[in-house]
């Protein structure tokens, strides 16, 4: 039988939540708190499944209980309970390792998915005992501070459950982000699947993401699974999701605040876990306040922010870059001191892409020892 506490300081809150659980289900059992001061108390007593707790109480809040849980009973699924202007408290605590949040006055069908969702949840390991490798060819070169900074957050926030919006310019490295996420989280053994927003007509992003029934419509020849159902367990990467039309950011938004998809041509929906890594190449508040991105899913996905800087802002990596790229080419070849000073001098532009790109026409067009004047020689002007 699930355990589930519920923290509120409103009694009419605490009754209608208490009705909703137990009518719809025999096998919860629903125990109550008034303030946060007695949720600690109990949560040091019992150990509950879930925990739906209230962010603004009297005695000791909602962030201070969730501290608290995380410390004597970190298995437990915590659900923040979000009044009218504490959207930006209810991020934080996802920040803070919460499950998710749902807001007052609390909707039936959502309560019920999200509750559904972090009761059937795969509890994170307590502890490991060795570090996740990333695969060689997803590993994030460099040693500059930027890049020292986004291993750390990837190592703090891979483990837990909390979606990540990933910024940065064309060609920097934000797909690399977002697979090292996946390697060091407890869902690396499930698929990731990636989708690029950009390159998808707005017509098709629909059945793209959710699938289709066979002869939903003209091409629809047979039944197909979305990238939401492909990525069952693990997670889906949204490249470029600033380029995703309004209509679907409001389908996303459903999914993400449901656990449930539905096929194009059907009335049947169908239970997705998966985690949701977003990335984009716009400044997405802009973007925000000229009305081309809900400000709501930028919520929902943004849980974490994690922003990859230019190759020209980290140029201090570009010797390390270049020697890892050239090491993949054969036959082998060197980079000579003078070219790799040439290189560092360079406008990318074109980031990670571009070095990479440009190594690779060193490597066949200059000599066994590769130079300066090969660099200045083979730039494209």
């Amino acid at each position: 039988m699930a355990q589930i506490l519920i923290v509120e300081d409103e009694a009419n809150i605490r009754r209608v939540l208490r009705k909703i659980l137990v009518d719809v289900d025999n096998n919860i059992n629903v125990s109550e708190a008034v303030d946060g001061v007695e949720a600690i108390t109990m949560v040091d007593e019992k150990s509950y499944d879930l925990v739906l707790c209230d962010i603004k109480m009297p005695k000791k809040d909602g962030i201070e209980v969730l501290a608290h849980i995380q410390k004597v009973s970190p298995q437990s699924a915590v659900v923040m309970i979000s009044g009218h202007g504490d959207l930006e408290t209810a991020v934080k605590a996802m920040r803070m390792g919460a499950y998710d949040y749902i807001s007052k006055p609390p909707d039936l069908n959502h309560l019920l998915q999200t509750v559904n969702a972090a009761l059937q949840r795969t509890p994170a390991p307590k502890k490991k005992t060795k570090k996740i490798a990333v695969p060689k060819q997803y590993t994030m070169i460099g040693n500059s501070e930027a890049i020292q900074t986004i291993h750390n957050m990837v190592e703090k926030v891979a483990p837990t459950m909390a979606r990540v919006m990933v910024q940065g310019p064309n060609g920097s490295g934000k797909e690399l982000v977002a697979r090292a996420l996946h390697f060091k989280s407890n869902r690396s053994s499930k698929p990731f699947v990636e989708v690029n927003c950009a390159a998808i007509p707005s017509e098709l992003i629909e059945s793209e993401l959710f699938g289709h029934m066979k002869g939903a419509f003209t091409s629809a020849h047979k039944d197909r699974k979305g990238t939401f159902e492909q990525a069952q367990g693990g997670t889906l990467f949204l490249d470029e999701i600033g380029d995703m039309s309004l209509a679907a950011q409001a389908k996303v938004l459903r999914a993400l605040e449901e656990h449930k998809i539905q096929r194009v041509g059907s009335d049947k929906t169908i239970a997705v876990d998966v985690r949701v890594i977003a990335a984009t190449n716009k400044n997405i508040k802009e973007e925000i306040a000229q009305n081309r991105f809900r400000e709501d899913l930028f919520h929902r996905l943004a849980v974490i922010e994690i922003h990859v800087p230019a190759l020209n802002n980290r140029r201090d990596d570009i010797p390390l870059l270049a020697t890892h790229f050239l090491s993949l080419l054969t036959p082998k070849k060197e980079l000579l001191p003078d070219a790799v000073d040439a290189l560092q001098k360079m406008d990318w532009t074109g980031n990670i892409r571009q070095l990479r790109n440009f190594i690779e026409r060193l490597h066949i067009l200059g000599g066994h020892q590769i130079s300066a004047q090969d660099v200045s020689t083979y730039t494209l002007t």
